[in-house]
């Protein structure tokens, strides 16, 4: 009875020191926010949605900074414009510190570039930039790097002859590349194996990072770290790279010439070796493969991710492609690849690029920080070592500086004259100390990337623009994109003749349009006789009634909307005119349409014949 009544008041007690830990006034001052649960914390708070959902709701009540307990562990919660940059910028060095990401700290445990804190950060973070910037201008620039991958992409794009594509792979390994030429000193064949594994995994492990699952490991770590789950499968995936990483390293260190380093790995070895008699120095293995996986794993991610969203968004709002290539033509033309000076003639260009990472908002949350010392803001003392998160995603959107916050507007960066202006609510990169220090190589690999695929290529979805889902994938640590199908032909102007697929047996041919036209699938589902198979979408009718003759049907597919829908906008582009509303269908009286032409007259006076195999059946 006695040990029971003990066990008991043990058990009070426990509880009681539990809620005063987490009570914000044992922390001193802390912004307001919702009452946290022992052990629970803030749980009953949070939006099965994630936690970016959570916050801005909270927002709502407690206003721009506020706490919340993830767990037992008390975080700062920063919105908006203003409360981010007057903590990031105007307080840099007490903001500057790292906090952790749970499912990845079991493998950097504070090392490496990105999740070192103190000396050990700026030492790695000294050297990163001066080493990148040494490799990229010092020797064989940046944009010479990224100018060869472009025109290596333009010709891949080209073997695919206007099929359905899903480019994550490709942007994957563009932007993957360019980094490990900097690193690694070499760029990998798009069919490489062992290049493709990497790919794969880091397209697995932030895609994983990103899921709901792994914002409920942040909660509670410390007790589903011992049980199966997501932050299980990251951790493997994250050693089989290091694995890679350091053979490579191994490989370096053996054929090492002091006098020629060749990429960032020699130079970190020959600082090695300068260091190896200083026991203090954070110059050694374990942080140099690190600090490569940081640089690896952020230089293939955020730059790719953020291609497949702008390219999701020229498929959404073609009127802003046609505009954008214009741009280039009058500015580039058509006889040269685009080159960083170019930028500055290309306001346009330029804003639909940074309105893309705006929208885009690839790192909702922003990379954790700390505060590292007891620090006053806004009325408030945060102790030292507090986590803060900067919801980048509340500036992206904050309405006081973009009027329209949650709609793809490329005049949010554009001034009264057509000039590109600043905007202090654009931080896709962060701010402060811990501004991503791959940010100029990532602005220029967006600008080259961008400007030469459309600079060479028309590009067209399947599905009508009306109908494209800019919902993320997943929304957790980053915003991902969902997975899209698009085709691309040759921009220029030019006739020729390509087949369809065999399966459909008659060759089509354009003049005046592109080469290259979309593949059909092999089997066709025939639609209901009539004029209007299914109901014609938004500005189609003409081109529905004009095309369909009585008793014909078309086949319900979203590859037979693409065929009609890509016909005009590839024409367009082509002629440097719109399509005037009208076709015409000629049967040549065959049995079941064997073979018909589509004339389409344009507003230039020219004229564009198609002769194409049967898309409809005569019944």
């Amino acid at each position: 009875m006695e040990f029971s009544l003990l066990l008991l008041l043990a058990f009070l007690a426990g509880l009681l020191l539990l809620l005063l830990r987490g009570h914000p006034k044992a922390h001193g001052r802390l912004p307001p926010g919702p009452s946290p649960l022992p052990v629970l914390g803030n749980l009953l708070q949070m939006d099965r949605k994630g936690l970016l959902r959570s916050f801005l709701r909270l927002r709502e009540k407690y206003g721009d900074v506020f706490t919340v307990y993830l767990g037992s562990r008390p975080v700062v919660v920063l919105c908006g414009t203003d409360a981010i940059r007057e903590a990031l910028v105007d307080q840099a060095e007490a903001f500057s510190g790292r906090g952790k990401i749970a499912v990845l700290d079991p493998i950097f445990q504070g090392y490496g570039v990105i999740f070192a804190n103190g000396e050990r950060w700026r030492a790695l973070r000294r050297f990163s930039l001066a080493t990148m910037r040494d490799f990229g201008m010092g020797k064989r620039s940046v944009e010479e790097r990224i100018q060869e991958e472009a025109r290596c992409l333009v010709e891949e794009l080209r073997k695919f002859k206007g099929a359905l594509l899903d480019n994550t792979l490709l942007f994957h390994s563009v932007t993957s590349n360019i980094i490990c030429s900097i690193v690694f000193g070499k760029r990998f064949d798009y069919k490489d194996p062992v290049f493709l594994r990497l790919l794969d995994l880091f397209f697995q492990s932030f895609s994983l990072i990103s899921s709901f699952s792994s914002q409920v490991f942040e909660l509670f770590s410390g007790f589903l770290k011992h049980f199966p789950g997501t932050h299980r499968q990251i951790y493997r995936n994250l050693q089989e790279i290091n694995t890679f990483i350091t053979q490579s390293v191994e490989k370096h260190r053996a054929t090492l010439d002091p006098s020629n380093p060749r990429d960032f790995i020699d130079v970190y070895l020959l600082r090695m070796e300068k260091d190896k008699s200083d026991p203090s120095s954070e110059f050694h293995h374990q942080n140099l493969i690190l600090t490569v996986l940081s640089l690896f794993f952020a230089g293939t991610e955020t730059t790719s991710t953020t291609l497949r969203y702008g390219f999701l968004l020229m498929l959404k709002y073609p009127h802003v492609t046609e505009r954008v290539q214009k741009e280039i033509e009058q500015v580039i033309g058509s006889h040269r690849p685009p080159a960083l000076d170019d930028r500055a003639k290309m306001p346009y260009t330029d804003a639909v690029i940074h309105e893309i990472q705006r929208l885009g908002d690839l790192i909702p949350l922003g990379a954790p920080h700390t505060v590292t010392k007891d620090t006053q803001f806004r009325g408030y003392v945060i102790p030292k070592n507090t986590e803060v998160f900067p919801v980048l995603s509340s500036a992206l959107h904050d309405p006081h500086y973009f009027e329209t916050p949650n709609t793809f507007n490329p005049g949010h960066f554009l001034d009264a004259d057509g000039a590109l202006k600043r905007n202090e609510g654009f931080m896709p990169f962060s701010l402060g100390k811990r501004i991503c220090l791959g940010e100029g190589i990532a602005r220029t690999e967006l600008f080259l990337f961008f400007t030469t695929i459309l600079q060479n290529f028309s590009i067209a979805s399947p599905v009508p623009p009306e109908d494209i889902d800019l919902t993320p994938r997943e929304s957790g640590v980053g915003n991902l994109p969902r997975a899209t199908r698009s085709a691309s032909w040759p921009a220029e102007g030019a006739t020729g003749t390509l087949p369809l697929p065999q399966s459909l047996g008659v060759p089509a041919s354009v003049e005046n349009g592109p080469r290259l036209l979309p593949h059909l699938p092999a089997s066709q589902t025939w639609g209901q006789p009539g004029p209007s198979p299914w109901p014609p979408r938004r500005g189609e009718s003409s081109l529905w009634s004009h095309l369909l003759p009585p008793g014909c049907g078309f086949p319900k597919t979203q590859e037979t909307v693409f065929f009609l829908s890509s016909l005009r906008a590839a024409l367009a582009p082509a002629a440097r005119a719109r399509i005037i509303p009208s076709l015409q269908l000629r049967d040549r009286g065959q049995a079941r349409c064997q073979q018909s032409e589509i004339t389409v007259p344009l507003s230039g006076g020219e004229r564009a014949t198609m002769s194409h195999s049967p898309l409809f059946a005569v019944t």
